[in-house]
């Protein structure tokens, strides 16, 4: 398969992530947004559910934005020398088709009964207080992968408002996007909400990439 450019902006992204078997692209004219069920087996997910559990900590946003309760979750970086981190990494890379070098770490979540993330955009706003202390160096977030690790007893499913699709949280479910419009610019039709979980527990790991490698 022809590559694309290896930070995964440029025309030929998305249809190189189309091509990937048995992805799911959710038609809609304003946004790349793809579907893969089973990408990760159960027993790995598990694994990854209990790195999350030793070192959660409470969720942070980058533009304060004045609602303590805008982002309730709880955070951690997961550690690429662990190989089953690793391993995870290389394969979100591959099934995007772009290059290791350009990923920020893989950050997993955790979130209780009641917890949730509102409306959001993974870009940083080019005219937010803190763009340049986020972007300078290694430039706009291109492409964000989410993973479900699990399925919680009820609630915890991803909404991306723009285009009114809701998308229900399974074990093993990948989910994928271009915070990028074909010409570059960031494509405000990303917003997406982490909707309250009603019952249960939901553990994701999400990883970003960037415009221009990340610092090693």
């Amino acid at each position: 398969m022809e590559s694309h450019l290896p930070n995964g902006t440029g025309p030929k992204a998305a249809a190189y992530v189309t091509a990937q078997p048995g992805v799911q692209r959710v038609p809609s004219p304003k946004l790349d947004l793809f579907v893969q069920k089973d990408f990760l087996d159960p027993v790995t997910c598990a694994i990854l559910v209990e790195l999350i559990d030793a070192r959660r900590q409470p969720s942070t946003i980058a533009d304060a934005n004045g609602d303590p309760l805008y982002r309730t979750s709880e955070t951690c970086y997961l550690d690429a020398i662990d190989p089953r981190v690793d391993g995870l990494e290389r394969r979100i890379a591959d099934f995007l088709g772009v290059d290791p070098i350009f990923g920020e770490p893989l950050q997993g979540q955790r979130y209780a009964v009641g917890q949730e993330f509102k409306a959001h955009t993974d870009y940083f706003e080019p005219m937010g207080a803190d763009f340049l202390k986020y972007c300078a160096e290694t430039g706009q977030r291109t492409w964000t992968a989410m993973l479900y690790l699990n399925t919680p007893d009820a609630g915890g499913a991803t909404r991306f408002k723009a285009i009114d699709k809701i998308v229900q949280p399974e074990t093993g479910k990948l989910l994928a996007w271009n915070n990028q419009r074909k010409d570059g610019t960031p494509n405000p039709s990303t917003i997406h909400h982490g909707m309250k979980v009603r019952a249960g527990t939901k553990y994701v790991v999400t990883k970003w990439f960037r415009e221009r490698p990340w610092p090693q």
